[in-house]
């Protein structure tokens, strides 16, 4: 084990945050009104809300895309993020085997990790998928070392679990999981400056974008959604519901 130098992890983040805030730029920017947005969300939602202006419903369906791309695209950082500090640490490293995120050997055990960004992540059908990987994982490295004891690890970035041990896995949360990959207790927290790298400019660029899209979106949506001002939900539903006829 090598002790944590955190100017390597203040230089990993700002080296690395900027990929980050170009993805979520890139997404805005490539946009399209019917087929990334109204053709995904659920028109009857937006009527049951009473949304009556074509702003606040382009506002809507577009936060709710943003919200969901940012969680994937800053959840593939700190992925990349908990795997550096573990080779700094344990010599840990990404894995070869499917599903797993980590793999690192500490106190003559070996762990292989799937990392997520938060506690609330899976279904029952994506847990299971998950326990399938643990499984095959272990399988295969228990054929070159029969005796080999192999922990499996879901960490999660963020959140809190206060029942670690799952039976056949262990879940560590939070400060938890980056304990175990760090040896450092206070390293949940001394992570969050470095990730404010540069964040006023990114965030002041990805506005101008964001506001230039809602009033080219709203624009498009008064066109083709809108009649005498108002909002033509059988036309909209239509759109995203009606069943193509097939000539």
């Amino acid at each position: 084990m090598n002790p944590l130098n955190l100017n390597d992890i203040v230089a990993y983040v700002e080296s690395n945050i900027g990929t980050f805030h170009i993805k979520r730029l890139e997404k805005i920017q490539n946009l399209e009104l019917k087929k990334d947005l109204l053709k995904r969300k659920n028109p009857y939602l937006f009527k049951a809300k009473n949304v009556l202006s074509a702003e606040s419903l382009v506002r809507g369906i577009l936060d709710a895309f943003l919200s969901s791309q940012e969680e994937t695209i800053f959840g593939d950082f700190l992925e990349g993020l908990a795997i550096f500090v573990c080779s700094k640490v344990f010599g840990g490293q990404k894995s070869t085997q499917e599903g797993i995120d980590l793999e690192f050997d500490r106190d003559g055990i070996k762990y292989v990790v799937e990392i997520k960004s938060g506690p609330n992540w899976g279904n029952s059908s994506q847990l299971k998928k998950m326990k399938e990987n643990f499984a095959k994982a272990q399988q295969f490295f228990r054929a070159t070392n029969p005796n080999l004891k192999i922990v499996p690890i879901n960490g999660c970035c963020y959140g809190r679990d206060d029942v670690p041990d799952k039976g056949d896995y262990f879940k560590y949360c939070g400060q938890r999981f980056w304990s175990f990959i760090s040896d450092n207790d206070d390293l949940y927290v001394q992570i969050v400056e470095p990730l404010g790298h540069q964040a006023k400019q990114k965030n002041e660029d990805f506005e101008e974008a964001y506001y230039q899209i809602i009033n080219k979106f709203t624009f498009e949506f008064g066109e083709e959604f809108c009649v005498d001002g108002k909002i033509d939900w059988s036309t909209l539903v239509q759109f995203s519901s009606a069943e193509r006829k097939v000539a």
